[in-house]
This record gives structure tokens, C-alpha cells and sequence, in this order.
């Protein structure tokens, strides 16, 4: 389980083509308190822990997590939203997040109002019913808060700290997004559908 609230950025700094994909992921974490099969969101993707260096994690990412997340779209250089896995007695600061990507949005607006960054996004359409204005969703692995939707179209605001400390600094409209909608907003869906 994760909060959604970011505390690194890595960079991919190897990928490897096998029966799976290998990818390295250079990060500032104190890797030697890292074991092997620790859990790690990587843009979102709850990824496990293959090998370890210094400075460095790697990870197996199979075909089906590459086919329901934006992660072989993944090159040499790009930035990632990381953290750790959560553990008893850790600050739940965001909401709960599984590392489960749901889906991939995609980035149809980007507008700056003052010193925050207004974006606007598609979900693609089995997910937008999940969904609603100031629920959250995690995006790229970052707990934010909706707040408005407009059938699959809905917004996000970015505060200058979260540009700053996570990859949205670097969003540009055309991005291919992961989306993990709310544990709750699922389970009430599917309590309206069976009393329905």
C-alpha cells in the first residue's frame, strides 16, 4: 500500500528487453535499506524490487502491466514519481493507494493560473463513472484531488510544491497518464450497482 505522496524522482537509466522488460531506476533512497522484494511505486505502478545497487533499483515489468500502464512508453532519461511502500506508523498524508493502475489518462489542457498549473485530463471511459469533484485519484502515483468533472474530462490543480517535487513540473498536453481511481470510489459503485 501507498499514500500517494511522492518521495522521490528517479530517472530510468537502463531498459532491457527479455521475456519481460528490465528497467533500472536511479533514485536518492538510502538503497541499503532496501531489500530484494520490497515494493516500490514507480510513476504509480507498484513495482517489485529485482536487484539493487548504490544508487539504483531494478525492476521486472511484464507484458500485462505494460499493456494497462504507460510504462513502455518508458526511454532512457525519463523522470519518475517514486515511493516507498507504506509501513505501520508511517504519516497517511494523501489517500490509500494500491499501485494498481486502473487505466491511462491523457492530457488534453494545460493552463497556468497564477503560480499553479490547471490540467485537464481524458479518463478513459469505463473509469470516468469513478470519478467525482473533490474525490481523489492517483496520477503518475500522486494523491490529488479532483476538482471538477465534465463527463470523462476532468481537472487537477498543481500547486507550485507538487510541481516541484514530483514530475508534474513537466506536463505537457498529449502525456499519457496513470490513473488508480479511489479504493472508496469503487466499492460504492459497486454497492449502487448490486442494490440497483
Amino acid at each position: 500500500m501507498f499514500t500517494g505522496i511522492i518521495t522521490d524522482i528517479g530517472t530510468v537509466s537502463a531498459l532491457e528487453r527479455r521475456g519481460d522488460l528490465r528497467a533500472r531506476i536511479q533514485c536518492t533512497y538510502d538503497m541499503a535499506r532496501v531489500e530484494l522484494g520490497a515494493s516500490i511505486a514507480s510513476d504509480g505502478v507498484c513495482l517489485t524490487v529485482v536487484s539493487i545497487g548504490p544508487d539504483w533499483y531494478e525492476v521486472d515489468v511484464s507484458a500485462e502491466t505494460l499493456a494497462k500502464t504507460n510504462l513502455g512508453a518508458w526511454t532512457e532519461g525519463k523522470r519518475v514519481n517514486l515511493e516507498r511502500a507504506l509501513r505501520v506508523g508511517d504519516e497517511l498524508g494523501g489517500h490509500i493507494v494500491s499501485g494498481h493502475v486502473d487505466g491511462v489518462a491523457q492530457v488534453v489542457l494545460v493552463r497556468d493560473e497564477g503560480d499553479s498549473t490547471r490540467v485537464q485530463l481524458r479518463a478513459p471511459a469505463d473509469l470516468a463513472k469513478f470519478i467525482a469533484p473533490k474525490g481523489s485519484v492517483a496520477l503518475n502515483g500522486t494523491s490529488l484531488t479532483v476538482n471538477e468533472v465534465e463527463g470523462d474530462l476532468f481537472g487537477i490543480n498543481f500547486i507550485p510544491h507538487t510541481k516541484e517535487v514530483t514530475t508534474w513540473g513537466d506536463v505537457a498536453e498529449g502525456d499519457a497518464v496513470n490513473l488508480e481511481i479511489d479504493t472508496l470510489a469503487r466499492y460504492v459503485a459497486r454497492l449502487a450497482e448490486a442494490n440497483a
